[in-house]
């Protein structure tokens, strides 16, 4: 009987933290790893002023630990973040010259759907973030994923991003070849 109660107690833990998250994502391409990258800036369709700017730093950090050694960041002094126009796809065109220019081959883009805390007695962190790895020269979408992540009340909302960058792009790039 006591072990039923725990088998029951476990699974309910695993159906509670599998609930917290969802993920989809294309099968990852297979990538040169000695390759140039680019991260590109990243959409904010979110009500949080500069969540696109947070995912990047998230994002070029997380790439970094996941070995992409030549990573060059879309120049902020190029990079507007409009609030109430996201997602302006002149400038997406704008960031992908500029890469083709710095003779990348692989640029990592985004958007976020979501960033903040929750409303209520808790306050759980909620991130929402689309990720794609983009073929410089061709401008063809290799690899996109897509997530969603919620934390407990004590986590931050660094913490929870980081959490969900790191197994999307981790995805993306695991099929990597030298």
């Amino acid at each position: 009987m006591k072990r039923t109660v725990q088998g029951f107690a476990v699974m309910a833990a695993i159906l509670l933290l599998a609930a917290c998250s969802t993920l989809d994502r294309s099968e990852a391409p297979v990538l040169s790893s000695k390759a140039q990258w680019v991260l590109l800036p990243f959409a904010n369709f979110t009500e949080t002023p500069l969540a696109g700017s947070r995912a990047e730093a998230v994002a070029e950090g997380v790439l970094r630990a996941q070995g992409v050694a030549k990573l060059r960041r879309y120049p902020a002094a190029l990079q507007q973040e409009a609030l109430f126009e996201p997602g302006d796809r002149k400038q997406y065109e704008a960031a992908l010259e500029w890469a083709r220019a710095e003779g990348a081959r692989y640029a990592l883009t985004g958007s976020v759907e979501e960033w903040r805390y929750k409303v209520g007695v808790d306050g759980e962190p909620a991130v929402g973030i689309a990720v794609s790895i983009i073929d410089v020269p061709t401008g063809e979408t290799l690899w996109s994923g897509v997530g969603a992540k919620a934390g407990w009340s004590r986590d931050s909302l660094a913490a929870v991003a980081q959490q969900l960058m790191r197994k999307l792009i981790g995805d993306g790039l695991s099929a990597r070849k030298d």
